[in-house]
């Protein structure tokens, strides 16, 4: 039976259930590890083998979250800040977030239904759920499966499984249109924006940078606890910034979560994956992951 080919989807799945692509890649090593040794079990008739792996995932990542504390990004912990020279403080306790680099997806014909559930925003919001609402939501909303499916992959019922839904959908309406954009493909023009924004950046260009930039438009730094909100605030930070740091600035672009992304280096080194959110030809969000050991994970 030839597993490895599920790798790419497998480590998503994990990914929207742990926050963490670390944790997700040991998890699906332990999925396929599991899968191997139960094959001779395998039944084609009661399931498809990317559903029975899902199955088999999913009770992983259940095991997994037993006890775990939930990742937020810093607009998960508290009230939007106002001061764009607040201290800068890494909260290195706090389990962060973590980005997802589309290239691990894989074989790029199942990539676009993959990066469907892959935005920040919405990744963020599943960490608000207990595990198993976690699970249904994923594997009915995301991936698709049945609510029969569903209940057999969670020990459940049809029944249990559609209340888990209603309350896990209640819960991220609350936090925001996220369900809205689940299955939205990428606006042709995201990457143009960012694009506009790396050149902008690069020249230290702070006008230029804000004109790009969504009157409500939010940043967060993790792992600093963060979180400014409103265009002014956001161009104040980027005077800071440069302040700070200088110019010289170098801007590759990359892809994260579905969408534009941009790994960012001062001449000292590597410093951040940037990941935004882009609507209405605007940058809507900013999440700044200052963490070079994240750089590994974009190759």
């Amino acid at each position: 039976m030839e597993l490895e080919g599920y790798r790419g989807e497998l480590l998503a799945h994990c990914y929207r259930m742990v926050g963490s692509v670390d944790e997700a890649e040991d998890l699906v090593q332990e999925t396929l590890l599991r899968a191997w040794r139960a094959a001779d079990r395998y039944d084609a008739e009661k399931a498809s083998v990317r559903t029975w792996l899902h199955r088999i995932a999913t009770n992983v990542c259940l095991t997994a979250l037993e006890g775990r504390a939930r990742r937020p990004l810093p607009s998960g912990l508290g009230a939007a800040g106002d001061d764009p020279y607040a201290p800068l403080t890494p909260s290195p306790e706090v389990p962060w977030l973590q980005p997802f680099p589309d290239a691990r997806l894989g074989d790029p014909a199942d990539a676009v239904q993959q990066r469907a559930g892959l935005r920040l925003a919405f990744v963020a919001a599943l960490q608000l759920l207990p595990a198993r609402q976690r699970a249904a939501l994923v594997l009915r909303e995301v991936l698709q499966l049945s609510a029969a499916e569903v209940a057999q992959a969670l020990d459940s019922s049809v029944a249990s499984v559609n209340s888990s839904l209603q309350r896990a959908r209640a819960t991220l309406s609350a936090a925001g249109p996220v369900l809205d954009e689940l299955h939205e493909p990428a606006a042709a023009d995201e990457r143009a924006v960012v694009e506009r924004y790396l050149k902008a950046f690069e020249a230290a260009d702070v006008p230029g940078l804000t004109r790009l930039l969504a009157e409500d438009v939010e940043l967060e730094m993790p792992p600093v606890n963060l979180w400014l909100a409103g265009r002014d605030h956001y161009a104040e930070f980027l005077r800071r910034v440069f302040q700070m740091r200088g110019t010289g600035w170098r801007l590759r672009s990359v892809r994260a979560n579905g969408g534009p992304a941009l790994a960012a280096y001062t001449p000292s080194g590597a410093h951040s994956i940037q990941v935004f959110a882009v609507r209405d030809g605007l940058i809507r969000s900013c999440v700044t992951f200052v963490d070079p050991g994240l750089f590994r994970l974009f190759a």
